[in-house]
């Protein structure tokens, strides 16, 4: 009985384990690798909240724990990995240092990579108020962390995979905005849908079964482009579900 109380964190510590090695591989330069832990990590995340209700052993050291491994792998992980895709950006730019107003730019440029750091803060004050706010039990308010790096991550296996699809994001101008928005998601008062299913019924769980079913064909057709397009899709449904929502009622 003891042992099974610490099944579910063990797996949030193999999921914090995950976000860790991540963090190595980003800084080392392989954000391929990067993006494959936190996708290990993903899986992890749904993981333990499923043992723990199905050995109905929640706890609040659990989630604590989950909250704080989700700040690591979830949010400082997507944070080193936009830095590092701006210095790929930078690295790759070929300027002449004897114009003034290109000087000005490369002293710009020296900070901005800076830029990507916003994500982790904003995931720490996403997860801060998910884990005090009682309208997020069955469902979200703002992006997901989860759902937030996933997005992210899935740029540099898109750049090794399928190069020329988002070629028009690899610039700074790409990266800044991709960044300022995504952070905005994540604190923002947007409801989302909650993926948790309590019931199997049609009627109770008809969005989420939509969003499956389409999920499904999108990566069937798209492959890796489908990533970030069901990151999308999942925004675009709820806003959608919320204004059908609104009008039933």
């Amino acid at each position: 009985m003891e042992i099974k109380r610490h099944i579910p964190n063990a797996i949030t510590c193999a999921n914090l384990l995950c976000g860790c090695l991540a963090i190595v591989k980003a800084f080392e330069g392989d954000l391929v690798w990067a993006a494959y832990l936190v996708g290990i990590a993903a899986v992890l995340d749904f993981l333990d909240g499923f043992v723990a209700r199905l050995l109905h052993v929640h706890s609040p050291i659990g989630k604590d724990l989950d909250s704080l491994a989700d700040v690591v792998t979830f949010g400082v992980v997507p944070g080193v990995i936009i830095y590092q895709l701006f210095q790929l950006v930078l690295n790759n730019a070929q300027v002449s240092a004897s114009d003034p107003a290109v000087v000005h730019e490369n002293l710009l440029n020296r900070y901005l990579p800076y830029l990507g750091f916003i994500v982790p803060v904003f995931s720490g004050i996403r997860l801060a108020k998910f884990n005090n706010d009682p309208r997020q039990s069955d469902s979200f308010r703002g992006l997901p962390v989860p759902a937030n790096a996933i997005m992210i991550c899935s740029v540099p296996l898109l750049l090794q995979y399928s190069g020329n699809s988002i070629v028009w994001l690899m610039n700074s101008w790409g990266l800044s905005i991709g960044a300022i928005v995504l952070s905005f998601l994540l604190v923002s008062d947007i409801p989302l849908f909650s993926l948790k299913f309590k019931s199997f019924g049609w009627q109770d769980n008809k969005l989420r079964f939509w969003f499956l079913s389409l999920s499904a064909g999108i990566l069937v057709a798209f492959q890796l482009l489908a990533i970030p397009l069901i990151i999308i899709l999942y925004i675009l449904l709820s806003i959608v579900n919320n204004i059908f929502s609104k009008k039933e009622v």
